[in-house]
Formats: C-alpha cells, structure tokens, sequence
C-alpha cells in the first residue's frame, strides 16, 4: 500500500489570517472565500489570538514554516530512510532527525532537485561525485542494522508528516568534524549536532 503524507496546515496559519482580519488587513483570496471558510477562521483557540499580537506574528509564521509536510510516495520515503541510515545512524535520533532537515531543505531550494529522491542521489550519475558519500562509495552493498533501519524509516515518515524542524536552523549543507571542505569557510555555520556540523548559505550569496 502506498504511503503517502498529506500537506498538514500548522494552527498558526490560521491565526495569522484571523489577525488580518481583525487588523483590518485583507487576506490574500478573500473575495473569492467561501463564507463557511471565513467563519472557520474564527474558531481557533484564545491562545492563538493571544499569539498574534504585535511582535508575534513574524514567530507564527516561522513555526509554521518549520513545520510544513511533505507528500512523500514510498520511493522518496525510502531514500530519506537510506539518508538518515548511512549519514547518521551512529549520531542518535537527533542526528539523524538533523540530516533529515537538510534533505527536506534541499528540496525547497532552487539550488537543489525538488525530490527527495533527487536530492539523495545528486550526482550518482555525472562522475562528478555524489552529494551523499553512500551512494557512490559501496555502503549500501553492505547488510543493514535491522534496528537502526527500522528507526530511520520511522523518522523519515515522523520529518515527512510535518514534524519541527528546529535543530539546524534551514541548513542544507553538513559535513563530519573529521573533515574541512573549503565550502564551509563561507557558508554560515548554524549548528554542530554530535559529529556533524550544519551550514546554509549566507543571505548576500543566497541573494545573488
């Protein structure tokens, strides 16, 4: 059966379209919401509205960024389950969640392909090296570790169906402590987790 994840909206979205309205500030669409949607918009809990007071709306709307899904098909499932695996089955969950951040990252980004699968196997096929060691190096001819399988899969699905991403703050580079590429010299470092450290782009070369 084919395991898919459905796009989850996070609450906050809907607090912040509710602020718009109190605020006087169309939402974008208004014109053509039907009326039982509109009346939706007001059923969401004080806390929301507390939350969307002045100051607050630019915290909402990163939550709700961090946690957007994504609808994985039982391939791309996979191939973030073979990420996790072999870049971070010795790293812990954490680790592995925070490899898993920088896939689905890569996804978003014009830079990258816009699948999983994609992502994990860029440049298995050009000779000019793959993007994740595994693919190219044999790793994957060896046996796997049941358990350490078995929880990779089930955090590939957890990161899929919209779970936080709030370890790496949108990296979508990372490399092991035991090495130096020169990129990292003026990517902007945003977390080290275990053995690993996470960069992302910086915003002036992002913005060229």
């Amino acid at each position: 059966m084919s395991m898919k994840t459905a796009f989850a909206p996070h609450p906050s979205i809907f607090a912040v379209a509710l602020a718009g309205l109190c605020l006087g500030a169309a939402p974008v669409g208004a014109n053509s919401l039907p009326d039982p949607r509109i009346g939706a918009l007001f059923q969401v809990e004080k806390s929301a509205l507390d939350a969307v007071a002045p100051g607050h709306v630019e915290r909402i709307l990163e939550v709700g960024a961090a946690t957007r899904a994504h609808a994985l098909d039982d391939g791309d499932l996979t191939c973030l389950a073979r990420a996790l695996y072999h870049e971070a089955r010795g790293e812990g969950e954490t680790g592995m969640r925070a490899v898993a951040e920088v896939v689905l990252n890569r996804t978003e980004s014009a830079e990258f392909p816009d699948s999983v699968c994609g992502v994990v196997e860029q440049g298995s096929g050009n000779g000019r090296g793959c993007q994740f060691s595994f693919v190219c190096d044999g790793a994957e001819r060896r046996g796997l570790e049941r358990a350490a399988w078995a929880r990779a899969k089930d955090l590939a699905e957890e990161m899929a169906e919209g779970a936080p991403r709030e370890l790496t703050d949108g990296a979508t580079h990372f490399h092991t402590v035991a090495v130096n590429p020169r990129w990292a010299r003026v990517y902007e470092l945003t977390a080290q987790i275990g053995a690993h450290r996470f960069y992302r782009r910086p915003l002036e070369m992002a913005s060229n």
